[in-house]
């Protein structure tokens, strides 16, 4: 029986009211992770490649474990969990995984980790994050166009589950930018650059990287072939949990994978000026670079 409204919220109230809603009201299969050295926290923020890395990662094990790839799951979170989300999912954070090393998603900032295991990091210009995620949260968590881009800031700066605002983000994972634990990339660079970004996690992981495998990998990332396969990564466990307890229906359209890639021209220039102002406040001091393009100049040619 469903707890929340019934459908899509309206306001930011009856948002904040569905999402109360979405907490279980019994827990049966949840455990915590039991961080291990080897694990590998895919912990991009919201709307920063955080799908694209876990189906690289997933596919780059499966295909060194394997000789081939593994499309064989209805949610990429089922097999490289969330952890953000696991109360809410009632899911088994311990549950064994396909293949090694086991794989996690978050959004969390390093010091709300697990320390001492392995971390794989995309940054994104922040106004492009935020116009994806009013793409993603238009239309399926928010009626249709009930909220307008400057209504929805206050979301965005909440992170998605579990996690936190986009400079505390970005702060922390640049502060880890030389940790040998650390694997730091722009999601641009990471996307254009599939090659190079696969061989590099490749060896963070420690995979031996053939031929075969770096073509296997290529084409299981590519734009055509993950929106092709989009409805692996429309978040099917949680549309499941949204059915029950809020009687959004699980067929609604929540595909990560868009046809084509969120443009931050898009977002109105009041928002823009306010994740300026954001970014002068807070990101600047920290890191010399003015804006965000700076900084990934930066660590684009780090390598």
């Amino acid at each position: 029986m469903a707890q929340g409204l019934g459908r899509r919220a309206r306001t930011m109230a009856e948002l904040g009211a569905n999402m109360a809603a979405l907490e279980p009201q019994k827990l049966e299969n949840f455990r915590p992770i039991d961080a291990q050295p080897s694990d590998v926290f895919i912990t991009c923020w919201a709307k920063s490649g955080t799908t694209m890395m876990q189906q690289m990662f997933h596919q780059l094990r499966m295909g060194a474990a394997t000789g081939a790839g593994d499309m064989d799951f209805d949610d990429i979170s089922r097999v490289v969990p969330w952890e953000d989300t696991a109360r809410m999912l009632d899911f088994d954070m311990t549950a064994p995984q396909r293949a090694a090393p086991r794989g996690f998603k978050s959004h969390r900032e390093y010091e709300r980790l697990p320390a001492g295991s392995r971390y794989v990091v995309t940054l994104r210009d922040p106004k492009e994050t935020f116009v994806s995620f009013y793409r993603f949260f238009d239309g399926w968590h928010i009626e249709r166009g009930a909220l307008s881009m400057e209504e929805f800031f206050p979301i965005w700066m909440l992170g998605g589950p579990g996690g936190c605002n986009y400079f505390t983000h970005t702060l922390s994972w640049w502060a880890r930018r030389d940790a040998p634990d650390t694997l730091l990339a722009t999601y641009t660079k990471a996307s254009s650059n599939r090659a190079w970004m696969i061989r590099r996690l490749a060896a963070f992981l420690g995979i031996e990287l053939t031929d075969t495998l770096q073509a296997l990998v290529e084409r299981h990332t590519s734009r055509d072939f993950m929106h092709a396969h989009r409805n692996r990564f429309d978040d099917a466990m949680m549309c499941v949990v949204m059915e029950e307890r809020l009687g959004i229906p699980a067929d609604s359209d929540s595909t990560k994978v868009q046809e084509k890639g969120s443009d931050a021209g898009a977002a109105p220039q009041s928002v823009c000026d306010r994740i300026d102002a954001l970014w002068a406040e807070r990101v600047a001091p920290v890191t010399g670079h003015a804006d965000f393009a700076s900084l990934a100049a930066e660590l684009d040619g780090r390598g």
